[in-house]
């Protein structure tokens, strides 16, 4: 498959997964989106279960992706920290999408990325980045020991996440839109404080 077709697909299944869920997206309107076919879908992607996979994967790659291109070893390590909780801060922002599909898979059990290679091998590298980072830091004096790179990968992630996922709702009940421009950069100075405060010696 020519890979802009190929891009143009997972373009359209995200944003059909992102608003109608797995259950709910349907293959058709992904090929009405796109200049392919659903029989052309079925054949490259082998079925709508595949198809979403690829989006998952592609969605979690691309978070990745911003991570490795910060080249964190470069960097003394407060600076990489607060460079890496910047980015995730800013990739939630620009990806709701991402957000959403993530809440979802959540609810079914987290089944699709459970079922992906991919997906835990794309993961399972960011947490080497931090265990890294967190011994490098410890041994310059920078961070204190002990601190387990999943919880801190937890700590970052859970704010920048819940920001986005629960946007609605905290308009609706506090009357604060977490998109402003004002709120967010407040929001994104507060939680790079408060990790660099957590890993401080």
């Amino acid at each position: 498959m020519p890979e802009q077709t190929r891009r143009e697909i997972l373009e359209a299944a995200t944003a059909e997964f992102s608003e109608k869920g797995f259950a709910g997206g349907r293959v058709d309107r992904i090929a009405a989106r796109t200049r392919t076919t659903k029989r052309m879908i079925y054949y490259y992607f082998g079925g709508k279960q595949q198809l979403y996979a690829a989006v998952l994967e592609r969605l979690y790659g691309g978070m990745r992706d911003a991570e490795a291109a910060l080249e964190l070893e470069a960097l003394p390590p407060r600076e990489a920290l607060e460079r890496l909780v910047g980015v995730t801060f800013d990739h939630h922002a620009a990806h709701p999408e991402f957000v959403r599909l993530v809440s979802v898979e959540n609810i079914h059990g987290g089944r699709i990325v459970e079922l992906s290679a991919t997906i835990r091998e794309r993961n399972a590298a960011v947490i080497g980045l931090l265990e890294a980072l967190l011994a490098r830091g410890a041994a310059e004096g920078a961070f204190r020991p002990g601190i387990d790179a999943l919880d801190l990968h937890m700590l970052i992630s859970a704010f920048c996440f819940h920001r986005i996922s629960n946007r609605h709702t905290l308009r609706a009940i506090f009357g604060r839109c977490t998109t402003q421009p004002e709120v967010a950069g407040a929001q994104r100075r507060m939680i790079t404080e408060a990790v660099l405060r957590y890993v401080r010696p």
